[in-house]
């Protein structure tokens, strides 16, 4: 199954600019979406961002216009933050959709400071 590690993780101010990113190894010819979660201290995990094959993408209202997901390859993906907000701080998951499963990763934690 696709296997997931994202990075680029750590602590930034508000209004400043950080970008994660995934890297996928196994099958990922098979994977139909790739997105990004997040989970904040005490909250359930929740959809931040997503890019289909055909390269359609789809944001949570939150992040809409300072967030942005592409796709560089098969393999890689990347979720550039720009003017983030403390309430943007959590633990993020890269995620891959195929048919068959849902593949999770190990997240990296994202701090932004006031």
């Amino acid at each position: 199954h696709v296997q997931l590690q994202a990075s680029g993780g750590g602590s930034v101010q508000a209004g400043g600019s950080l970008r994660l990113s995934c890297e996928a190894t196994g099958p990922t010819n098979m994977i139909d979406i790739r997105t990004w979660y997040r989970q904040a201290p005490g909250n359930q995990r929740e959809l931040v961002a997503g890019i289909r094959n055909n390269g359609s993408t789809n944001y949570a209202d939150s992040v809409k216009g300072r967030f942005a997901v592409s796709r560089e390859n098969a393999e890689n993906w990347s979720l550039q933050m720009n003017n983030p907000k403390p309430e943007d701080t959590g633990v993020y998951y890269c995620n891959a959709k195929t048919r068959l499963r849902n593949n999770w990763g190990r997240g990296t934690l994202v701090t932004v400071s006031s």
